[in-house]
C-alpha cells in the first residue's frame, strides 16, 4: 500500500471509538438523568455503550484496511485457511481455564491488587452481568478486529521482508493497543503492550483470528464478573491512573505465555496431524 494508507488504518478506528463513546455517554447520561455522564464508575448502560463503541471501531478498521489495500475482508479474520467455528470454541475452553486459574492465584498472593470491595448482589450488580455477557464478547471482538486483523497487517505492510515486517507489525499494534487503554501506570501499560504482544503472536501462529478472540473474550468476561460481583454491589470503575498497576500483572503475564503456547501446541499438532 501506499505509506499514508497504513496511517487511516491506524489512527482513525480509534478516534471513531472515542468519539462513538463520548456521544453514546452523553446520551446515557440523559437516560439516567446523570449530573456527570463522563464520572469512571460504570453503570450498565455505560459499560453497555463502551462495548459498543469499541466492537464498532473493530468492524470498521476492517472495512477501512479491506478498502484501501483491496483485499477480502474475509482474508483479514484467517487466512490461507477459513474461519473455524470449532477453533473457537476450543480456544475459548481452555483460555477460560487459564484466565479463571490467573484469576485464583491473584486472589490468594494479591488480593487487593484488582480493587476489589467485598461481594454483592443486587439489581445493579444482575444488569451488569447481562450486559457483561452479551456484549462483552462484542468488545473483546473489536479490540481484535481492529489491531490484530487491521492495524498489524497494515503496520506490517511497511516493510516487505516477512519477519522485520511481522515484528514491526507485533510492536505498533501492541503499543496502540496499550495506548488505547489511556494508562499512565507503567505497570499496566506495560501489561496492555504484552497482551498485545501475546493476541498478536496467537493471530500470527494460527494464521487467524479464533484463538486471539477467544483468549480476549474469556479474559475481558471472566475479570468484568468477578470485578462486578466484588464491587459491594455498586458499579465498578476502572482505575489506570498512575501508581494502580503493581507486579501482580506478572502473574496475568504468565497466563498470557501460557495461551501462546498452548496455541502453538495445538496448531503444530494440527499440522502435524496428531
Amino acid at each position: 500500500m501506499n505509506w499514508w494508507k497504513p496511517l487511516l488504518v491506524i489512527v482513525v478506528p480509534p478516534l471513531v471509538m472515542l468519539v462513538l463513546q463520548v456521544l453514546l455517554y452523553l446520551v446515557v447520561g440523559v437516560v439516567e438523568g446523570s449530573d456527570d455522564p463522563m464520572a469512571p464508575t460504570f453503570t450498565p448502560l455505560k459499560f453497555l455503550a463502551v462495548n459498543i463503541s469499541v466492537g464498532v471501531a473493530g468492524v470498521l478498521a476492517i472495512l477501512l484496511l479491506a478498502w484501501t489495500a483491496r483485499v477480502p475482508w474475509r482474508s483479514l479474520i484467517s487466512f490461507p485457511r477459513t474461519f473455524d467455528a470449532g477453533r473457537l470454541v476450543r480456544y475459548l475452553l481452555g483460555a477460560a481455564l487459564l484466565v479463571g486459574a490467573g484469576i485464583g492465584v491473584v486472589a490468594l498472593v494479591a488480593p487487593d491488587a484488582p480493587g476489589w470491595t467485598g461481594f454483592g448482589i443486587t439489581g445493579t450488580t444482575i444488569a451488569m452481568l447481562v450486559i457483561v455477557l452479551l456484549s462483552t464478547p462484542i468488545q473483546a471482538t473489536g479490540e481484535e478486529l481492529m489491531f490484530r486483523s487491521a492495524v498489524l497487517p497494515a503496520a506490517a505492510s511497511w516493510v516487505r521482508k516477512v519477519r522485520p515486517a511481522l515484528a514491526l507489525g507485533l510492536v505498533i499494534s501492541s503499543l496502540g493497543f496499550a495506548v488505547v487503554h489511556g494508562s499512565t501506570d507503567p505497570w499496566l501499560f506495560g501489561y496492555y503492550a504484552a497482551f498485545g504482544v501475546s493476541t498478536g503472536l496467537m493471530a500470527i501462529i494460527s494464521r487467524g483470528i479464533e484463538a486471539p478472540v477467544a483468549f480476549h473474550v474469556a479474559n475481558n468476561v471472566l475479570f468484568t464478573t468477578v470485578n462486578t460481583v466484588m464491587a459491594g454491589g455498586e458499579g465498578f470503575a476502572i482505575d489506570r491512573s498512575t501508581d494502580t498497576g503493581d507486579a501482580s500483572l506478572l502473574i496475568l503475564a504468565v497466563v498470557n505465555i501460557a495461551m501462546v503456547l498452548l496455541v502453538w501446541l495445538r496448531e503444530r499438532c494440527t499440522r502435524t496431524g496428531k
